[in-house]
């Protein structure tokens, strides 16, 4: 496993926008990014934070079912 890199919000939303998603609705300082299939719905909340701290963006990984080596340095 690499070093996660460090992301902002904007960031993260272009990122999971890149891989399906798109954003539903934001209210105050956080967005709402769903990803429509045919057998489910998955709903991540993103902060729109200057930067995202390390525990929230395992958090956001986990939630996407997206690989990890997209959120690393190369």
């Amino acid at each position: 496993m690499g070093r996660l890199r460090v992301f902002s919000g904007k960031e993260l939303c272009r990122l999971l926008s890149q891989h399906g998603f798109q954003q539903v609705r934001q209210r105050g300082s956080h967005a709402v990014m769903q990803k429509r299939t045919a057998v489910t719905t998955v709903t991540v909340p993103v902060p729109m934070h200057d930067e995202i701290r390390i525990g929230t963006l395992q958090s956001i990984i986990r939630q996407s079912g997206l690989e990890r080596k997209l959120f690393e340095y190369e």
